[in-house]
């Protein structure tokens, strides 16, 4: 993973990008993020930024790689992954769809999923959105945002990340 930056239109234009070799996307670091330490992430992401994670929450942005995904798949596997995700990260807790949309990535097919989540214990909602790209006919990546709890700044900075995603 490097970090560059980078003249677009994309979302956080201007700002330092990271760039995933290993899942073949780039996305844009907002002010006040880090960029993460692909060693200590949970097997199955490539790299990450974070803007805070403590105890009453926090946002992170997390990419990986996955096998290839056609057009026709894209909107299924999206929204399996995005479900998948929120009972990760949210084991005893709903979620619900709130968006899912056909969209591009560096003129790649592509399909965004937001869900909105809550903590069954809490009553607190969780902000997650996950954009599954088509990279190539060989491999997909996707970039996943989790904001806890939603409804923050935070949460629009991590969907500025994922909506920023660029192709490698």
């Amino acid at each position: 993973m490097s970090e560059s930056a980078a003249h677009d239109a994309r979302p956080l234009k201007g700002r330092p990008r990271v760039s995933d070799a290993v899942a073949g996307i780039s996305y844009g670091i907002p002010e006040g993020w880090t960029a993460g330490d692909e060693e200590g992430l949970i097997p199955g992401f490539t790299s990450s930024v974070t803007r805070r994670m403590d105890a009453e929450g926090g946002s992170i942005v997390l990419a990986g790689k996955g096998e290839a995904v056609t057009r026709d798949q894209l909107r299924a596997r999206a929204e399996s992954a995005a479900r998948s995700n929120a009972e990760f990260f949210y084991p005893d807790g709903t979620s619900r769809v709130e968006q899912s949309r056909a969209v591009e990535v560096g003129g790649r097919p592509a399909h965004t999923v937001v869900l909105r989540t809550t903590d069954k214990e809490t009553g607190g909602e969780g902000h997650l959105r996950l954009t599954l790209v088509s990279v190539d006919d060989s491999r997909s990546a996707f970039l996943l945002g989790v904001v806890h709890p939603a409804g923050t700044e935070e949460a629009r900075e991590a969907d500025a990340v994922v909506e920023s995603a660029g192709l490698l």
